[in-house]
């Protein structure tokens, strides 16, 4: 093949290449485009000119406290998800003795960690991270947390600090694999007027929350902290704040007044005190109208008013209101209080559906958190490690009421007896299944340990027997006058198994009572 071929061969293929490539970006289109009628993003109208801008009001830290204290939207924006996320607190799912459970609970409320973990949830809402600094006691804060060290009673609770006051090491990250790779390995506090001046702490002994997760190098360009939530939805906020106090100002002028002067236009114009006396003739009708709700006019004038209809005002309202829920994913009747609308609606699956998203948010960032407290807590309140197998969920924050509260309790004791009368579980199994469900159910929450293991220690129930017919005469009932030695066994069998064989006593019972009901006695 000489040269003259390939360059031939090599101009074909690129004809091809860029057919190919024309053909897949007229057919594979993401868009509907009209460049004619200029419809479509792309073509020349005013909706292809947008453009997104990069707003940092996360950054501004004293903007920031001035919404958070003067706006009751921004207000709620920040604290409602955290009073949700730690208004129930969580069930232990181990066995622990009800008297550890007890220390537990009592050691949450001395030390008000709920609090302090809210605390901690709304300052990174708000700036868009925060710390709660693990206090123990006998401790240098800037060395790795060993919980094997930590003695009894030398947790003291949690102290809170937000991204202002705190300076991550950007020049020493963690480079052990696990799920703090990559975050920083100390954090040093940069006021000195805090209860913790100039101190530098590890990592471990902190409980870190961001607020919305950002990208690599957005996240690099706030110090790998987040952002606020308020900064992607300050444009709704503007929006609704401005609307709302538009409609506050209407209400003043709620009538226009129109008042026609003869020869106003010559008034004007010679100026001095005509004019002068044009502007006291309109201050007094203004404070006549005011005080006596009367119009003082030359006969040769005329006064018009036009009523304001506010019609529309609600809707328009409602709409920013409910984008304003949407960017925050918390419905209208737990953000603002309102009552849900329509005559079918009780906003009870709203409320489901943002539950789910509070138990989502709870899985996601308190689960880690909230293990590291437990390795500390237990240890600190109970002396020992954590127990085999202990673990934790997060209490539901739907509330049952009395009546369905009573139909779970019945539905999960019938479940539990059934499977104990069908000897598919012994009695303590029974009694470990009617106390884990206790929670919900809100009954047998007194069954403790030692019944348990009273019950594991119970001897075995007797093999079932053949019990006597009712129907056949020639199988009566122990008595009198029997053949040598068939009472007796026969009455001991039936003492034997009555006190444990359930099944064997049932039948017994439904015996005597056939038994009776032909007309027999029991001697």
């Amino acid at each position: 093949m000489n040269r003259k071929q390939r360059k031939a061969e090599v101009r074909e293929h690129r004809a091809n290449v860029a057919a190919s490539a024309s053909a897949k970006r007229w057919i594979a289109g993401d868009s509907f485009q009209n460049f004619e009628a200029r419809v479509g993003l792309g073509t020349n109208n005013q909706a292809s000119q947008y453009s997104y801008g990069f707003d940092f009001i996360s950054r501004n830290r004293v903007q920031m406290e001035a919404m958070y204290r003067s706006s009751w939207v921004v207000g709620q924006a920040v604290d409602v998800v955290a009073d949700d996320m730690t208004r129930a607190g969580v069930d232990i799912d181990a066995e622990l003795d009800p008297g550890d459970r007890d220390k537990l609970t009592a050691g949450f409320e001395r030390m008000a960690l709920w609090d302090r973990i809210n605390d901690t949830i709304k300052w990174a809402r708000l700036y868009g991270g925060a710390l709660a600094v693990m206090l123990i006691d006998g401790q240098d804060p800037k060395t790795p947390l060993r919980p094997d060290s930590i003695g009894p009673d030398q947790f003291k609770g949690l102290f809170v600090l937000d991204r202002w006051l705190v300076q991550p090491t950007l020049n020493d990250l963690v480079t052990e694999m696990g799920p703090d790779m990559g975050m920083p390995r100390f954090y040093d506090v940069v006021a000195d007027s805090m209860a913790l001046p100039r101190q530098r702490i590890h990592y471990s002994r902190v409980l870190r929350i961001d607020g919305v997760e950002l990208p690599y190098w957005q996240k690099i360009s706030e110090n790998l902290w987040g952002q606020s939530v308020i900064e992607r939805l300050i444009d709704r906020l503007v929006a609704f704040d401005s609307t709302t106090v538009g409609a506050a100002q209407l209400v003043y002028k709620a009538h226009l007044r129109t008042l026609k002067v003869e020869k106003l236009r010559e008034i004007i114009a010679m100026g001095g005190p005509a004019l002068e006396a044009l502007g006291k003739n309109v201050d007094m009708i203004r404070r006549f109208q005011s005080n006596e709700g009367m119009t003082l006019i030359d006969a040769a004038d005329d006064m018009q008013v036009d009523s304001y209809q506010f019609s529309g005002l609600d809707n328009v309202l409602m709409q920013f209101g409910q984008q304003l829920s949407g960017a925050l994913q918390i419905p209208l009747v737990r953000l603002f209080g309102q009552s849900p609308a329509g005559l079918n609606s009780t906003g009870e699956s709203d409320l489901r559906t943002y539950y789910d998203n509070i138990k989502q948010q709870q899985e996601r960032r308190l689960r880690s958190p909230m293990t590291r407290l437990f390795e500390v807590l237990l240890r600190s309140e109970l002396g020992a490690k954590p127990p085999e197998g202990f673990a934790f969920s997060f209490t539901s924050l739907w509330q049952l009421s009395d009546t369905e509260k009573a139909n779970n309790a019945k539905t999960t004791t019938d479940a539990v007896v059934t499977a104990l009368d069908a000897g598919l579980v012994d009695t303590s199994t029974a009694m470990k299944e009617l106390r884990h469900a206790s929670h919900s159910t809100g009954v047998f929450t007194s069954i403790t340990d030692d019944q348990i293991e009273e019950a594991e220690n119970e001897p075995p129930p007797a093999a079932e027997m053949e019990l006597p017919n009712a129907d056949d005469p020639n199988d009566r009932p122990p008595q009198e006058g029997g053949k040598p030695g068939e009472n007796e066994r026969r009455g001991k069998a039936v003492s034997d198994a009555a006190p444990t064989g359930r099944k064997a006593g049932g039948r017994v019972g439904q015996w005597l009572s056939a038994w009776r009901s032909r007309g027999h006695s029991d001697d």
